[in-house]
């Protein structure tokens, strides 16, 4: 139900304005600058990616088993890719110049016609966002909303790639103590550490919540958001479905899907979970998913 409410939200982001109510006292925050880039390192480490099985109460058949993974040295953004940022793609001819995209991703840009995020419209010589209850002047400060496949082209555009599952689960999870609950530590998820249980209906500036920072001191890895990763939903090694719903994940593993972590502002707080998996198709645009990018130390 939890993640329905979230599926249920992207439907009704597209409905026509009129139809909706905004509820009283709520106003985006818009405020603010996009944060200049900056790159964190990442040292060398172990990712646990997945869980056992009797050592949650619940868990999805994708999270289990539980196995570890040794991450290589990597750099990777302190923020998400705004807006600010993505308008340079945009005003650099991104969407015209086929180098940036795969063949399949490509052809989904000419056939489309895409030239611009689903969330952003055109106004005259500038750019408005589409919010839940309003139009907006182009938030430049806000994470920008993309699909995977615009994700990848932005990050081979300017020298980088999309992080993997694993590298983001070093980034949001590791510390040089080992790994934790949140990125922030063991405290229970609050407004502080970032937006999310339907804390807002739109997204905020990146680097609001500094207070949920990672040990590596990277920013807004759960809320504002969901991440896009490079990497297939697969099952992990000693996968079972799930009795009561076999199909949840398995229907899935068909190399036409990636992983998404983090959260966005609609996804519920009992989500949080440092193994709860996401997964979209590469050019699905609807869902609330940004991406930061990443650097192998040793090159691309």
């Amino acid at each position: 139900e939890a993640l329905h409410h979230e599926t249920l939200l992207y439907m009704w982001h597209r409905l026509p304005f009129a139809l909706k109510r905004q509820p009283q006292g709520y106003r985006p925050r818009t405020e603010g600058t996009s944060p200049r880039v900056e790159w964190i390192d990442v040292p060398a480490g172990r990712a646990t990616l997945g869980v056992d099985r009797d050592a949650i109460q619940f868990g999805w058949d994708n999270e289990f088993p539980a196995r570890a993974e040794e991450v290589a040295a990597f750099a990777i953004e302190r923020h998400d890719v705004t807006n600010s940022r993505f308008l340079e793609f945009v005003e650099a001819g991104g969407y015209g110049d086929e180098r940036w995209w795969t063949k399949e991703d490509w052809q989904w840009v000419r056939q489309e016609g895409a030239s611009h995020p689903l969330f952003w419209e055109r106004e005259g010589d500038g750019w408005r966002w589409r919010g839940m209850f309003e139009s907006l002047p182009l938030p430049l400060a806000w994470p920008v909303y993309v699909s995977q496949a615009e994700a990848s082209a932005f990050a081979r555009w300017s020298g980088a790639r999309l992080p993997t599952e694993a590298e983001f689960q070093r980034a949001a999870y590791g510390s040089p103590e080992g790994e934790r609950q949140y990125p922030w530590g063991s405290e229970e998820p609050a407004t502080e550490h970032g937006v999310f249980n339907f804390s807002s209906w739109d997204p905020c500036p990146a680097g609001s919540h500094p207070s949920g920072a990672s040990a590596w001191g990277v920013e807004d890895l759960v809320g504002n958001g969901w991440e896009w990763t490079s990497t297939p939903f697969g099952p992990f090694p000693g996968f079972r479905p799930m009795a009561s719903y076999p199909e949840y994940s398995a229907d899935f593993f068909d190399n036409q899907h990636v992983v998404i972590k983090g959260a966005s502002p609609a996804t519920a707080r009992e989500l949080l979970r440092p193994t709860f998996r996401n997964w979209f198709r590469t050019r699905y645009p609807y869902v609330y998913a940004t991406f930061r990018c990443a650097r192998s130390r040793t090159g691309q």
